[in-house]
């Protein structure tokens, strides 16, 4: 069976998503067609490439994933397909692969090239689909692009550390439906710069200094149910493995939720600061 995810930008109510698998269909009718998020905040490649190395393991090998956010074709920003973790990606090279190159080293990435082979008017989703039912066939990635070494960096994924050790930073990188605020910085890296040392998570004059296993993680008795704890901020890596800053049951209309109760937004620096 061969698979396309699609995560894009478009929104649902416009013809853009029922169009593009359209085009998918009528150039492959065997292929499966399997929405990721078409709710990405327009051109965000933070959010798009948090949700697509979230999602992409859930999926069989050799699944293709499209993704068209800021997906323009420009003078400074290619189309490229990439092979990585028996995965097919293909997008812009605008830095929504980095965190998935940070991670592990690509098998193979070639830039874009068959525009010219399309008619006069193809747009980028026209080269996206063309590319995503050429690989989904089994078709070699030489076909269509010229083979490159490195994607275009984006350094605002990563989280840094201080010369001494003490302190991590970081910033929001995505927030999801429930209000719930995920950091870039990792648990990985966590755990090698904290030593088993007490900490300090902090953002906006607030601070937070016990993690979460999960969201219920609450210490309960007679007198404190976890019904007492729904609003209370809280910390935890997600099963992304990501820091996230959230509040127990949150819900935006009522209890409220760590970007309305918190008031975290998207690029919010987040510290954690290592007791010796």
């Amino acid at each position: 069976m061969s698979i396309i995810t699609l995560t894009t930008d478009f929104g649902l109510k416009d013809h853009f998503v029922g169009a593009l698998k359209g085009k998918i269909i009528s150039a492959y009718q065997e292929v499966t067609i399997i929405d990721v998020s078409h709710e990405i905040d327009l051109f965000n490649i933070f959010e798009a490439s948090y949700c697509i190395a979230a999602a992409y393991k859930s999926f069989p090998k050799g699944t293709v994933h499209l993704i068209g956010v800021d997906s323009e074709r420009s003078e400074n920003t290619q189309h490229i397909a990439m092979q990585w973790d028996d995965h097919y990606f293909i997008c812009a090279d605008n830095g929504i692969l980095s965190a998935l190159t940070q991670k592990k080293v690509a098998q193979k990435i070639v830039a874009i090239n068959i525009h010219d082979r399309l008619h006069s008017d193809a747009t980028d989703m026209d080269v996206f689909t063309t590319v995503a039912c050429h690989i989904a066939r089994g078709g070699l990635l030489n076909v269509i692009g010229k083979e490159i070494k490195e994607l275009k960096p984006i350094n605002e994924f990563i989280a840094t550390v201080s010369d001494d050790g003490k302190t991590i930073k970081g910033s929001v990188i995505y927030i999801d439906h429930f209000g719930n605020c995920v950091t870039n910085i990792s648990k990985r890296l966590f755990t090698e710069i904290a030593l088993g040392r007490n900490f300090e998570i902090r953002f906006h004059n607030k601070k937070i200094t016990t993690l979460h296993n999960q969201y219920s993680d609450f210490k309960t008795s007679e007198r404190f149910t976890l019904k007492s704890f729904e609003g209370s901020s809280l910390a935890l890596f997600n099963e992304n493995g990501y820091l996230e800053i959230a509040v127990y049951k949150s819900i935006s209309k009522t209890v409220s939720s760590a970007h309305t109760l918190l008031g975290l937004k998207f690029r919010d620096t987040i510290t954690i600061q290592f007791k010796n």
